[in-house]
């Protein structure tokens, strides 16, 4: 309707007069112009494609150069637009028409389309789009040129930027170049091989990336299996059956290095490209794990391939059965241990906390290392974004419901790295904060939204921990069994504290030990890590649950938050801004009774003052630490001067540093305008709806006001209504008959109020469920358009206009 309403408007005349047909398409012409909205170009469009048939040289005549600029502006934006306006100029180019004079319009036409190479140059490039009607309607286009000024077109075509690659990528897919070029691969020796096998492999790669149709003619071929097979891979594996030694230990150089890199590369592209079948990807995502987490390739191929694993983890990796490996000492990497046969989904939290091979050179903090360190942890999250999945691991560390009181299960890996008290009495371990750091960062993953994993998450209780320098169980020796477990130690008296109050013991400890005088710069920064770290995770477990807020607020948080805020430095702005947002949760869902109330904390806020609070929580966000967070990497490099970030490229082997994930920084961006927002709400005022844009949390703020009016209407009427009825000396002040007519009365005015009322009720329902389906909507594209490779800065622009 809209198309129809938009041509008729564009077609009548000032007072809907009739109009010529060479009036018409000068007014059309007209909203061809850029400064016209897109759907009003596209309206135009397509009237002057049914106007082009019957009136082919005014539309050329009058609309050609208007057409062009379509075509060149809006046809890789809009798909229809782009059919359109191919379609369009196909028509007034076209020279087998048999209307009289037909012949030599498309062939004046042609000529002003070929007078320079831009308008080529553009369809060649249209060749490469992903819809496949533009693709079509721009080969009859260039079908029609081709037949009309054939040599034009061919010496554009050597030109143009998209022209061979583009057209010759398709030719060689369907010649026969694939099978051509694994033959060479296989012949030249494999992955094993030298530069002609390495050029082979980037051919087929080039023919393949960003190419739909000769992956999807790949794909039917007999040559994704040979992916494998190159890599020493069984295609056909089972989940309990773990990957062969020749394919996990292999001897490797800079040449295979890179061979393997291209295929594990096409291999990628295979897994995520859409369409690909659920029986094809098993195959392909178990060897990608398998590379990455039970093999000895380089660490530059184990973050390359769980980088490519989809984000959409359908795989099941706690099923998976492998046997990681770690090198013999002093043996040059030519003698490995087996380790215990773990599932994938433990290998994967392994590699994550204590780094490669169980933590070997942890402490080294290469940037190659964290890069593959916080790629696992990027793994994780995309597994446990499925809520069943977050609750069965957290279930996994309380105790069983027959356990007695006194018997705790053993602590996991993450388990075990979180509840860790740091180490206050001897020169920090730069290993063990970066396991801390990482495992609050994957914790994270497991509450962030979802109130049943932060419920259970309040019942854990971590029990006795082993020492971090003993060795782990999850070591096998090469030359005989698993260690003796280390001897437990007597428990002490005391009640058993949960994972809330030790994560908040634990911050504090930390505070302290990084105020301490003797304390290095170097060492001070490392304190900020583990600090970030607490900070970050309870800000994000307490978000949204008041239950989790009592219990930080009963185990003394709120003095642990105050005193970093009050020590203003020009240097740390990342401590005390997480200590304010974090203060303003605390302060937001403080909603379940007890000693601290919102009450406690709001002359708190008062002393600390709101402008001091916002102050800090802005200083945080401009911090280098902050904004130089992306999807793709969180690892920085370390800067060479404290205090300042470092610039320029770095080398895989420099030291590296994580502050925060993209998690956290788009958790922080949608919701500190409400924290911000209500440092400045009085106590017993309701709290604001979180995460909701300022237009969002005012509408529903007004709908509150005006509930709450009718609420104190409907009391009034119902105490007038009392007092109507209640008593003799009301009746005989008044007649029978006005007392009877004014309790009608009011209770008519009742009943009309509370329908009223229900009825915004009911509007404000609507709202939300509008609201959420929107900020639903926005999520998911944000999510396309980085899977696309776009920058998302919406979030950025929008926090900016709420602070004006």
């Amino acid at each position: 309707m809209d198309f129809f309403s938009q041509t008729y408007v564009a077609l009548r005349g000032p007072t809907g007069a009739p109009q010529t047909p060479a009036d018409t398409i000068a007014r059309l012409s007209d909203r061809l112009s850029p400064a016209t909205l897109l759907a009003d170009r596209r309206a135009a469009v397509l009237a002057l494609k049914g106007l082009s048939r019957d009136c082919k040289q005014d539309v050329g005549d009058r609309a050609l150069n208007g057409l062009l600029e379509v075509l060149y502006n809006d046809a890789e934006v809009d798909a229809d637009i782009g059919k359109a306006v191919l379609e369009t100029l196909n028509q007034l180019c076209e020279t087998e028409d048999a209307t009289p004079g037909s012949r030599d319009l498309g062939f004046k036409h042609t000529d002003a389309l070929v007078a320079s190479d831009k308008t080529t140059h553009s369809l060649f490039a249209l060749l490469g789009d992903t819809n496949f009607y533009t693709r079509f309607a721009t080969l009859q286009f260039l079908t029609t040129l081709l037949h009309n000024r054939r040599q034009a077109i061919q010496k554009y075509f050597l030109t143009a930027p998209a022209g061979p690659s583009s057209v010759i990528a398709k030719v060689l897919a369907f010649e026969g170049a694939f099978e051509k070029l694994f033959n060479t691969v296989t012949q030249e020796g494999g992955v094993d091989g030298g530069a002609v096998a390495q050029g082979a492999l980037t051919c087929v790669d080039g023919l393949l990336r960003f190419n739909s149709s000769n992956q999807s003619y790949f794909r039917e071929t007999s040559l994704p299996p040979v992916l494998c097979a190159l890599l020493q891979f069984p295609v056909s594996l089972d989940v309990q059956q773990t990957a062969p030694q020749e394919f996990a230990l292999q001897f490797w150089d800079d040449q295979k290095t890179a061979n393997t890199g291209l295929i594990v590369g096409i291999i990628g592209m295979l897994v995520a490209s859409k369409g690909y079948g659920v029986q094809e990807n098993p195959p392909f995502t178990r060897c990608l794990v398998e590379i990455a987490l039970a093999s000895n390739a380089p660490t530059a191929l184990k973050t390359q391939a769980l980088r490519l694993l989809p984000t959409n983890v359908n795989f099941p990796l706690s099923e998976i059965s492998l046997t990681p490996y770690v090198p013999v000492p002093e043996t040059n990497g030519e003698e490995w241990d087996r380790l215990e046969l773990a599932s994938a989904l433990d290998a994967l939290v392994e590699l994550a906390i204590h780094g490669e091979y169980n933590g070997l050179d942890a402490g080294k903090r290469t940037m190659e290392s964290l890069e593959l360190r916080t790629a696992a942890a990027t793994v994780f999250e995309n597994f446990v974004r499925k809520d069943d999945i977050r609750q069965a691991i957290v279930q996994a560390m309380l105790p069983a419901p027959d356990a007695e009181p006194d018997q705790h299960p053993r602590p996991t890996p993450l388990l075990h790295a979180l509840a860790s008290p740091p180490n206050t009495t001897s020169t920090l371990d730069p290993a063990e904060v970066t396991s801390t750091h990482l495992a609050t960062l994957m914790f994270s993953h497991l509450l962030r939204g979802s109130p049943r994993a932060k419920a259970s998450a309040c019942q854990v209780m971590p029990g006795p921990l082993q020492p971090a320098n003993q060795p782990s169980s999850f070591f096998v020796p090469a030359d005989g069994g698993p260690p003796e477990p280390a001897a437990a130690e007597p428990e002490d008296d005391d009640e058993p504290q949960t994972l809330l109050q030790i994560l908040t013991e634990n911050l504090s400890l930390a505070l302290l030990s990084r105020s301490r005088t003797n304390t290095s710069d170097r060492e001070k920064r490392e304190w900020d890590r583990y600090v970030v770290g607490y900070l970050s995770l309870l800000s994000q477990w307490l978000w949204e649950d008041p239950k989790s807020v009592r219990g930080f607020l009963d185990a003394g948080g709120l003095g642990v938050l105050v005193e970093p805020i009050n020590q203003t430095s020009e240097v740390d702005s990342v401590v005390p801004g997480l200590c304010a947002f974090l203060l303003g949760v605390c302060y937001e869902y403080n909603r379940e009774p007890g000693e601290i109330t919102r009450a406690t904390i709001h002359p708190i806020i008062n002393r600390l003052s709101v402008d001091t609070l916002v102050g800090q929580m802005a200083r945080f966000r401009e911090d280098d630490r902050f904004k130089s967070v992306s999807p793709d990497s969180i690892a920085l490099p370390y800067p060479t001067t404290p205090g300042h970030p470092s610039g320029g490229k770095h080398s895989p082997t420099d030291e590296g540093e994580v502050w925060f994930d993209w998690a956290l920084v788009d958790f922080w961006k949608s919701n500190y305008y409400t924290v911000q927002r209500g440092f400045s709400t009085e106590p017993d005022q309701l709290s604001s709806t979180s995460g909701q844009s300022a237009e969002s949390v005012m509408l529903i703020a007004s709908l509150r006001d005006v509930i709450r009016q009718q609420s104190n209407e409907i009391e009034t009427l119902q105490k007038q209504l009392k007092e109507a009825t209640a008593g003799p000396s009301k009746v005989m002040l008044y007649p029978l008959t006005e007392l009877q007519n004014e309790v009608t009365s009011l209770q008519s005015q009742l009943k009309a109020s509370e329908e009223k009322r229900k009825d915004v009720e009911k509007e404000q329902e609507d709202l939300l469920v509008l609201l959420d389906e929107v900020t639903n909507k926005r999520k998911k594209d944000k999510a396309r358009l980085r899977e696309a490779g776009q920058d998302v800065s919406e979030d950025e622009e929008e926090d900016d206009e709420q602070d004006e």
